[in-house]
């Protein structure tokens, strides 16, 4: 498939936030885009608000009737989550149309422009829009496609000034193996740990197809892998030029690493150059670790020290990454989308680093069955890093219930901490009887729904307080 005298682009599930990204990029280059989604969301209504047409019920005959007037000039792209049995799926499949997955296209534009691609189990979302910051506020020409919203642009979209000669940042999914339609010519992977075993049914599997990644590097491209990784990953044999990253004992680290009033600050190492000191308004070690990867990309691209050292300090991140909702002098709330052992736990290693001596309240709700049956374990053990743990039921996302997997079979093992479930509906009662310290929501499912009303509810008990 090619991109000349395309004229109209129809999305299945254009409310995702990978879709919704590549609906706006469409739409800028001055195609028809226009799609369906099963429910209204903030995202939805915001592409409508920017011109987009978009239905919210599965019926063939109101899709554009160019689409299916002019299939040579039309792109159909959909999410593997539209079911089998989606009536304009399989009506459009009927006709004989031709239907591309998200990660398809997006390989197709990596394939046509210089390209930086950022892998990995957790830290991709972070990193990637860290890369795209220090480029368009260098004044780089570019583009971003990431899987959040950065807070700075209020988008999951970076559009270049000009399609030609921009550069395009990708976060590249591992899951169902999409990043292995990408064309990078640098890339970053900031981890592999198992995840998506339901896809890759074990580790080895899925560091195979990280490995098959890392061989989609052009020849004479670049790789920034954090040094555990690579130690994991079988990187011999490759003809690219690869660097590994730490937060120490390597040669891209980080050094003099504190805390001033509030904020993590530290200094870029690598061999004889040294960038800093460095504020980040972004807070965690990990966070720090993915900063050094953004800064190894765009010093390689020619970016200037001392705009990447404004660049730093004015990035503010991204949407459900540690992101700080509230905050007086009695409590401090923060939401985040961990939704993996590891990303719990740096999450909350984080905020006991960032809040020494607090007292830390943490709601999550797991995602996924499989996710919840296949670490459960890591689970238990990363949650008890705070000191009282609230569980609401799984969010099944794609999945059926598997018996026996639940948040109480996870509630189990859990230990030496404050615990117990309660439904989502009971959270905001059940918070509105609690003194709270620091406060976390944590999981990739519905549980953000439950953060304006938290935001809200502490917003008019201090101001009773006040009163």
């Amino acid at each position: 498939m090619t991109l000349s005298n395309l004229h109209n682009v129809y999305f299945l599930g254009i409310g995702g936030i990978g879709m919704s990204a590549l609906a706006r990029w469409f739409k800028n280059m001055g195609h028809t885009v226009t799609g369906y989604d099963k429910t209204q969301t903030p995202l939805t209504k915001q592409l409508v608000k920017e011109g987009i047409e978009i239905h919210f019920e599965d019926d063939p005959s109101l899709i554009h009737p160019e689409v299916i007037r002019s299939p040579e000039t039309s792109l159909i792209i959909y999410t593997p989550a539209i079911p089998k049995d989606h009536k304009e799926f399989n009506y459009l499949i009927a006709k004989g149309q031709k239907v591309f997955k998200r990660s398809e296209v997006l390989g197709i534009i990596t394939a046509n422009h210089f390209t930086v691609a950022v892998a990995g189990t957790h830290g991709k979302t972070s990193t990637s829009s860290m890369i795209a910051h220090i480029l368009k506020s260098s004044g780089r020409n570019c583009a971003a496609f990431v899987g959040g919203i950065m807070v700075n642009y209020n988008s999951n979209l970076i559009l270049p000034t000009r399609e030609e000669d921009c550069i395009v940042v990708a976060e590249a999914d591992e899951f169902d193996r999409s990043f292995l339609r990408l064309s990078p010519n640098i890339a970053v992977v900031t981890a592999a740990d198992p995840d998506h075993l339901d896809i890759y049914g074990d580790s080895r599997n899925l560091k195979q197809s990280f490995r098959d990644f890392i061989e989609k590097i052009e020849e004479s491209g670049k790789l920034f892998i954090k040094e555990r990784v690579a130690d994991e990953l079988d990187l011999s044999g490759l003809n690219i030029d690869i660097e590994t990253y730490a937060i120490s004992g390597t040669k891209i680290k980080a050094d003099n690493i504190r805390i001033e009033n509030g904020f993590f600050v530290f200094e870029y190492s690598r061999s004889q150059q040294n960038i800093g000191p460095l504020k980040l308004h972004f807070p965690g070690r990990h966070n720090i670790e993915n900063a050094l990867a953004a800064i190894s990309v765009s010093l390689h691209l020619g970016v200037s020290e001392n705009h990447i050292k404004a660049a730093i300090e004015s990035y503010r991140g991204v949407r459900r990454r540690f992101e700080k909702i509230f905050e007086n002098d009695k409590t401090v709330y923060y939401d985040d989308y961990a939704h993996h052992p590891e990303e719990i736990r740096a999450f909350l290693s984080a905020l006991k680093e960032l809040l020494p001596g607090r007292k830390i309240t943490a709601i999550f709700q797991p995602h996924l069955y499989t996710r919840t049956r296949d670490f459960a374990d890591g689970f238990a053990e990363s949650l008890q890093l705070a000191d009282q743990v609230i569980l609401i039921p799984i969010y099944p996302a794609r999945e059926l219930p598997i018996e026996g997997i639940n948040s109480e079979m996870l509630l189990q093992k859990i230990n030496d901490t404050d615990k117990e479930i309660i439904k989502k509906e009971d959270v905001l009662d059940k918070l509105s009887k609690m003194r709270i310290d620091v406060l976390a929501t944590i999981g990739a499912g519905d549980i953000d729904q439950l953060v304006a009303p938290i935001k809200v509810m502490l917003e008019k008990r201090y101001e009773s307080v006040q009163n």
